[in-house]
């Protein structure tokens, strides 16, 4: 039973903070910055139905499966596997689990600090006005300086690992919780206060009709196994986070109610994010289907030519880095408990420990951008797109499916009931999608994301 084991690292102190704590582990780049423009290259409202639907069958039963198990086992995601393994005598295997989630975590902080370090370095850029009256190319030219330039990306790599594991060497309450407790409404206001001023644009109703209007002609089959993809992956699932910060949630929260809480707070930052962009776009004749290139390439753009663009881009900007904190460091921490649960580490030792490792990591990230940019490693990917396509496209999807497989079909029925607190028709639709639905659409995610289906 979850009742005797306690967390070695303290809890949550209330329901609230670890809504707050696992919202900003699953808000980070990928809804301000991946999900508007995967939308632009898929239509915009079809898109985003589809992805909402995902949300409701894939992502959110694995959710609530990850955090049954890890408050289930109340330690790191290594530990908690191996602790249920043992309760219930199953295959020794199942460990592999806990470790595939803390490795993808480690190797996804290694690259995901060199592109917030992008964020970061936009922040000065936009309010030193950088992005005002300027052409195309001026723009282009400067976002190809900063990748070009090793040095200034290992300062803005520093820079932010720095800040990531100071708010990790100081614990739950004192650093996750009170990080959380005060990133995350930021987060919001500065959100929603962008939102406010694409809402005064010109091309607002555009752009609110392109991002909600479906158009079902404008939808692939590609665009539906990546809007499959980005509702799996948006909600940091697969990568231990989750499953570590379930293990400091109190007893009496409930589960489903929590973990739908999350789901909804993650998906509005996403569509918030969509109507706060795509009016600039809009508004100044930008192209909504611009790519990755649309936050570091198209939308300085628009803040350079439009009033209060100083401003306005810095807060974007601004927002940006500290979604990329929240998740950052949600990344870190299941490493920096399994060091303090099994060698015995302080905090502060097993943060720099793990920090410094990612950093180094990371290295390889910085210089496959410039100096390393001709070096390939794997079917013509540098360092930085290898790392990017084994979490992304084998790790995490591997870790989603083993998740569903161990909560639905593994762990015993009374475990999951006594954690999940569901009953009667509610237990047994989630049960239900998290054995047979889930599984087949983390399959077909997996299968899409290596190439097996789809173009």
């Amino acid at each position: 039973m979850s009742a005797q084991r306690t967390s070695y690292h303290g809890q949550w102190s209330s329901r609230w903070i670890f809504i707050m704590a696992a919202t900003g582990s699953a808000v980070g780049l990928g809804n301000i910055w991946k999900f508007p423009y995967m939308a632009g290259e898929n239509g915009g409202g079809a898109f985003v139905l589809v992805y909402l639907a995902c949300i409701a069958i894939i992502g959110l039963p694995v959710m609530i499966g990850e955090i049954l198990i890890g408050r289930r086992g109340r330690q790191s995601p290594i530990n908690t596997m191996r602790a249920l393994v043992a309760d219930g005598a199953h295959w020794d295997g199942w460990r592999f689990v806990g470790w595939l989630g803390v490795l993808a975590g480690f190797i996804i902080l290694s690259f995901y600090s060199v592109v917030a370090g992008w964020a970061l370095s936009y922040v000065g850029e936009a309010a030193s006005g950088a992005f005002v009256g300027v052409e195309s190319a001026t723009i282009t030219a400067l976002f190809n300086d900063l990748k070009g330039d090793p040095w200034r990306l290992l300062l803005w790599h520093t820079l932010f690992m720095a800040l990531t594991i100071g708010v990790v060497a100081r614990g739950v309450q004192s650093g996750l919780e009170q990080a959380v407790r005060y990133l995350m409404p930021a987060l919001f206001l500065l959100l929603v206060v962008l939102t406010g001023y694409a809402m005064q644009s010109s091309g607002f109703d555009e752009g609110l009709a392109f991002l909600l209007r479906p158009d079902f002609g404008a939808l692939s089959a590609n665009g539906i196994l990546a809007a499959m993809g980005q509702a799996f992956f948006t909600l940091s699932l697969g990568m231990g986070a989750i499953m570590v910060y379930g293990s400091y949630l109190p007893a009496d929260a409930s589960i489903p109610r929590t973990a739908a809480t999350i789901a909804v707070m993650d998906t509005t930052v996403a569509l918030l994010a969509g109507i706060a962009i795509f009016p600039l776009v809009f508004t100044h004749g930008l192209s909504p289907s611009s790519g990755p290139g649309l936050i570091f390439e198209t939308l300085p753009l628009a803040f350079g030519a439009m009033p209060g663009g100083v401003f306005f881009g810095t807060l974007f900007f601004l927002l940006l880095v500290f979604a990329a904190w929240t998740s950052a460091i949600s990344l870190i921490e299941p490493m920096v408990a399994y060091l303090v649960e099994n060698r015995d580490w302080g905090r502060i030792p097993a943060a720099v420990a793990s920090g410094g490792a990612a950093w180094v990591v990371g290295l390889g990230s910085v210089v496959s951008l410039n100096v390393a940019s001709g070096f390939d490693i794997f079917f013509g990917l540098t360092w930085f797109g290898f790392a990017d396509y084994l979490t992304t496209n084998i790790m995490l999807p591997l870790g989603g499916l083993l998740i569903a497989i161990f909560a639905g079909w593994v762990m015993p029925r009374s475990a999951v009931i006594e954690e999940v607190g569901l009953t009667g028709l509610l237990f047994r639709v989630w049960y239900g999608l998290v054995r047979y639905v889930t599984p087949v659409g983390v399959g077909i995610v997996f299968l899409h994301a290596i190439g097996l289906i789809g173009g």
